[in-house]
């Protein structure tokens, strides 16, 4: 007998007091698990625990007044040198408003790869962030763009207001729409070799840079 012939008889065995007309969405199956985190949602504790989690990913996250946000965007953005950087559509104008506009990219009609791989920079919002990973999470709404906005430039200058942080991955997925094209981002972008040799901006931006509205 080999291994395939006796999965299949184990799953044979295992189905053989089921009815024939029984349908998966009649069994109900419990699911207790833990849909809250250590914090409510939105509140201080949420978000110092965010941005907690992002700098020990390497991350810098810094809680900004709603009043500064626009002068935090436009110091990052200088930081970057003169290099254009790219800013979707629906990005608030408010905190827009003091960055040059000659050095503003719109993805309209869309930037070849070549282009945005000679961005400086990219700068979004964020659907939703989550405290217990240090993680932010871009469905492709206002402010936000595609996802190959986010992977291809060098630096990601993310912008998300203290209210949308929840505390866990399950919260989260309450409310976030799974018919949306999801990008959950923990960190700079990093992967490993197989001696753990970190390398750091291989599939993602190499610094990611979050400013967190209070």
């Amino acid at each position: 007998m080999n291994a395939r012939t006796e999965v299949l008889d184990r799953i044979r065995r295992a189905l053989a007091d089921v009815p024939a007309n029984e349908e998966p969405a009649d069994v109900s199956v419990p699911r207790s698990y833990a849909r809250s985190g250590p914090a409510p949602a939105g509140s201080p504790a949420a978000v110092d625990l965010l941005a907690e989690r992002l700098a020990e990913y390497g991350a810098s996250a810094r809680l900004v007044p709603e009043g500064d946000v626009a002068s935090y965007v436009a110091r990052s953005v200088a930081g970057l040198g003169t290099g254009p950087v790219v800013v979707p559509g629906g990005f608030p104008p408010e905190w827009r408003s003091a960055l040059d506009p000659d050095r503003v990219l719109s993805d309209v009609p869309r930037l070849p790869v070549a282009e945005l791989d000679r961005c400086g920079g990219v700068v979004t919002t964020a659907a939703a962030a989550v405290a217990s990973t240090g993680t932010l999470v871009l469905d492709g709404g206002p402010g936000q763009g595609r996802r190959a906005l986010t992977l291809v430039p060098d630096f990601h200058l993310c912008v998300v207001r203290a209210g949308q942080v929840v505390a866990s991955v399950p919260e989260a997925l309450t409310v976030l729409d799974p018919s949306r094209p999801l990008t959950f981002v923990s960190g700079p972008s990093a992967t490993s070799d197989i001696e753990l040799d970190r390398v750091e901006g291989v599939h993602g931006p190499r610094t990611l840079d979050v400013l967190i509205v209070i």
